[in-house]
């Protein structure tokens, strides 16, 4: 087994429990009346005079890291990228990995004003409502966790949410399952998550395969505005960047940076 085999079967386990703790009417019952979500897809969309949109990522630790930034305050980095000039952010809500939960998604939610992404393991159209109820304005489907008739029920259920959802490939095969299902946005994740292994040469090789339509986004592996010129080059509309950015002893200036802004380039 890999470790994305690993994550998928303790997470199968914790949502018996989180579904014993508050049962899907209750989450459905909170989600009447709430606000529309953001607009995640237009988000990512580069406007006039832009090169790329930014999805910043709040992580405590990770797999292939351990833990990143121990001290994280979850509000205060996503309101940091947002004043920065982040599109969106991703929130990590695994708390076995990641160490994350869904109280910092709600925190976050509570203080920007861009559009908030979960990022965890969805495996079930629980998490969906789980996600909306949160505050959540998108959230992540994995190709590789999913066969092609549960991607294809979870984007049409995450719809029916009111939630967008980024759909994450990482080979050929996986890409065409996410195009024929009608995955609104499409990002290639540059790391194996099987193997925690990193290059930039899945977004270069899949990027270009991406026909007009989905927004496209490379996600992780990214630490430099060298790196995002290159997948820009490929054909990508955005970038998700987590450890570059809570590594960065300047937030602000390392936004500017991912962005192509040209005075962070001088």
């Amino acid at each position: 087994m890999g470790v994305l085999d690993d994550i998928l079967s303790h997470k199968r386990s914790e949502l018996a429990g989180r579904r014993a703790r508050r049962p899907l009417g209750a989450l459905e019952s909170d989600c009447r009346g709430l606000p529309a979500a953001l607009d995640f897809d237009a988000a990512l969309r580069p406007r006039s005079g832009q090169r790329v949109r930014l999805i910043a990522e709040v992580k405590k630790a990770s797999p292939s890291q351990g833990v990143i930034k121990s001290d994280l305050d979850p509000v205060t980095q996503a309101r940091a990228y947002a004043e920065a000039g982040a599109a969106a952010v991703s929130v990590l809500t695994d708390e076995r990995y990641f160490r994350g939960s869904l109280d910092d998604l709600v925190a976050v939610r509570r203080q920007v004003p861009v559009p908030v992404l979960r990022k965890d393991f969805v495996v079930d159209e629980y998490q969906l409502w789980e996600s909306r109820a949160a505050g959540a304005d998108a959230v992540l489907l994995i190709v590789a966790a999913l066969d092609p008739s549960a991607l294809g029920d979870l984007l049409q259920a995450a719809k029916g949410v009111g939630l967008t959802a980024l759909v994450e490939v990482h080979t050929a095969p996986e890409l065409e399952q996410a195009l024929r299902a009608g995955a609104p946005v499409i990002g290639v994740n540059n790391r194996d998550l099987q193997t925690l292994v990193t290059t930039l040469e899945a977004s270069l090789s899949l990027l270009p395969l991406i026909p007009p339509g989905p927004v496209a986004v490379s996600e992780s592996g990214i630490f430099t505005g060298a790196d995002v010129k290159r997948v820009v080059a490929a054909g990508a509309h955005a970038v998700l960047v987590g450890e570059a950015l809570l590594k960065a002893p300047d937030v602000g200036a390392k936004v500017r940076e991912l962005l192509l802004d040209g005075a962070a380039e001088r």
